[in-house]
């Protein structure tokens, strides 16, 4: 190795150590990814920190969706700017219900995309995780683009200490099919998978109240059974969770009787047992 990629290296290892040193203050690391895309997890994130929100725990996201970033929506932050501290470090933007979020959102304007290879975005994402003043947080949930790209290597590669995965699909075969694809690779990288959600799992009509299985349904606890995980749950589809996050308004504090706020609300309860939130 010549003597200027010893030194990058170098460079490297030191932003990793600043890095790792920076994320002291957060107890438990986990990612939500899906391997697919269109299956609603942006909103599972959301909704899931907002619940544990409601518990009391202190709760960030980091919204590592570089190319299509969508939680500033939905939690009702969309055209907030980014800000640096007293002491240089970049403050997240936070939520009506407590929780913090960072987000490429916040220094783009709505039309602008982000046209940009690997490394710059592997570069965006440590910047995220070491120069971020998230203070003391009891869990970061990260929300990753779908796929086994560089955005979800590059998480799993700076948190070498991350609690876990968690895997969202809906019940369709097709998604099957891809999402079997996210568990192997949280498996080949070491990534414990605290378990798979099934959303859009059924629509409860608001008439009758029957059950309707829109793409059928036990895709996700397939999965669980196949790769010998947890499943987590299943969350109904109700059309308002769709409207809440169009107007950035939190869904469980709209509607918390419904079925799908007590889903998130039970599934966020599996969660803090898996993580011995206190």
């Amino acid at each position: 190795m010549d003597e200027s990629r010893q030194q990058a290296f170098r460079r490297f290892q030191e932003e990793l150590k600043h890095l790792r040193e920076r994320m002291k203050t957060i107890k438990h690391k986990v990612a939500v990814m899906s391997g697919k895309g269109g299956v609603g997890k942006s909103v599972v994130t959301a909704n899931l920190a907002a619940a544990l929100a409601e518990r009391g725990y202190k709760i960030g996201i980091l919204d590592a969706d570089i190319h299509g970033p969508s939680i500033p929506k939905i939690m009702g932050l969309h055209g907030k700017i980014l800000e640096a501290s007293a002491n240089g470090k970049i403050t997240p933007i936070q939520a009506d219900n407590g929780v913090k979020v960072v987000s490429m959102d916040f220094l783009l304007d709505e039309t602008q995309p982000v046209i940009w290879r690997g490394p710059l975005k592997a570069a965006a994402i440590r910047q995220f995780l070491s120069d971020v003043d998230w203070g003391e947080l009891d869990l970061l949930l990260i929300d990753l683009p779908p796929g086994t790209g560089d955005e979800p290597l590059s998480i799993l590669q700076f948190i070498p200490d991350i609690d876990g995965v968690i895997i969202i699909t809906i019940p369709s075969e097709v998604s099957q099919v891809v999402v079997k694809k996210a568990v192997t690779f949280a498996q080949r990288l070491n990534a414990p998978i605290l378990g798979i959600i099934e959303n859009m799992s059924g629509l409860i009509c608001p008439k009758c109240g029957a059950r309707i299985d829109v793409f059928s349904t036990g895709g996700g606890e397939k999965i669980a059974k196949e790769f010998s995980i947890s499943f987590l749950g299943r969350i109904p589809l109700d059309p308002m969770i769709s409207k809440a996050a169009d107007m950035g308004k939190s869904f469980l504090q709209l509607f918390p009787e419904s079925e799908t706020s007590k889903s998130f609300m039970k599934i966020s309860e599996k969660i803090r047992e898996l993580l011995k939130l206190q």
